[in-house]
């Protein structure tokens, strides 16, 4: 699954305008979410999470191709694909710090997962840009293209993948994704699983 923009510029981030009594019509302020009551604010906050990490959760491998600028909440959702390739112009920043708020929409852990937690912190604590070439040698992005040649990049890269079995690569992705977060005998536990359900998957397409 690709997520790309509709435009020069991947995501902008947080609309300045919800700073404002006046907000975006038809949207909540940022006084508006702060008044609400505290429940209330926390289930809110937990489905926009839920929006965001859903890429990465998802069995489906994804891949944000990224031009311009992927600012905040648009570098989060960078974050939460399982792999990038960015154009030359490519530009991320994790500006909520700055602003007086914290990246939430899932973005601390995988920023640590990519750069380490020094880098991670450094990045957030100054909300500095991070071009495209520095963002493949942090670990953030596969590959940096030309901007012209950025759908055909995608476009070869989703032609490897789909040629590799669903079922292989959908395990795959599971045990890598979730590999940090085990103990060394519950990974070796998960691949053996994982390796018996694509055995049977086997023998079931070679069966007359």
């Amino acid at each position: 699954m690709v997520l790309d923009a509709d435009g020069p510029s991947f995501s902008a981030g947080l609309d300045r305008r919800m700073f404002n009594a006046a907000g975006i019509p038809g949207e909540p302020s940022l006084a508006d979410l702060a008044a609400l009551e505290p429940h209330v604010l926390e289930q809110t906050i937990a489905q926009f999470q839920s929006a965001f990490t859903w890429w990465r959760r998802s069995a489906a491998v994804t891949v944000a191709a990224v031009a311009g600028h992927a600012v905040g909440a648009g570098f989060q959702l960078v974050l939460a694909c399982d792999l990038v390739v960015c154009a030359e112009d490519a530009r991320f920043a994790m500006r909520e710090t700055s602003l007086g708020l914290v990246p939430d929409l899932g973005g601390t852990a995988h920023l640590v997962e990519a750069v380490g937690y020094p880098r991670a912190l450094e990045i957030c604590a100054t909300g500095r840009w991070v071009g495209a070439r520095e963002a493949v040698d942090l670990g953030l992005a596969i590959a940096v293209v030309p901007a012209a040649e950025l759908t055909a990049a995608v476009d070869d890269l989703v032609t490897v993948l789909l040629a590799a079995p669903a079922g292989a690569l959908r395990e795959t992705k599971a045990l890598l994704r979730d590999a940090g977060h085990r103990s060394d005998e519950a990974q070796l536990v998960a691949e053996r699983a994982a390796q018996a359900r694509c055995l049977a998957e086997l023998a079931n397409a070679l069966r007359p």
